[in-house]
């Protein structure tokens, strides 16, 4: 079944995806969606790495609710410093040390951190293949130490209970 379906979560929101964006739905769009959803991740199976076991699925569901509400919350915050006086703004490039041992997750972690408007992650450092640091950007920084150790708490913590990394 894996070699058919290499990336089950994929292959539905692909098929999903695709009705959702289909003007009409009938036999030939949903044919379409169903060939796409099975091909594309046949296709780009070299690609995607093997992420790690999930090992606390309540866990996940709590950062996934809090990433939501940070993402909302980030939007009103920039928004406001956006339309503020832009030399309030304490852009900056920080770094963020990673304790994690898989590169997805870490990559995960990265993610995450791009996800609410304000920050981005730059690059992932890795040393032998194990992630060492990522590289950050954030459009207000006001104390580099206290952005980190929240990186750290709010993001990083979870995903090490979570993958048991």
């Amino acid at each position: 079944m894996s070699r058919v379906f290499p990336q089950p979560v994929t292959t539905t929101l692909i098929f999903v995806l695709w009705l959702a964006l289909a003007s009409s739905v009938d036999a030939g769009t949903l044919v379409l969606a169903a060939v796409l959803a099975v091909v594309l991740p046949l296709l780009t199976q070299g690609f995607w790495p093997s992420p790690p076991r999930l090992r606390r699925p309540l866990v996940a569901a709590r950062l996934a609710g809090r990433v939501l509400i940070d993402i909302i919350t980030a939007n009103w915050v920039v928004a406001r410093q956006v339309l503020g006086p832009v030399r309030k703004l304490r852009p900056a490039f920080f770094e963020v040390p990673v304790a994690l041992d898989d590169p997805f997750v870490a990559t995960l972690l990265g993610g995450i951190i791009s996800l609410p408007p304000g920050t981005v992650t730059i690059n992932i450092e890795l040393v032998d293949g194990k992630p060492v640091r990522l590289f950050v950007h954030g459009l207000d920084v006001p104390d580099e130490a206290a952005t980190v150790a929240e990186i750290k708490a709010r993001y990083e913590a979870p995903l090490k209970e979570m993958f048991g990394c």
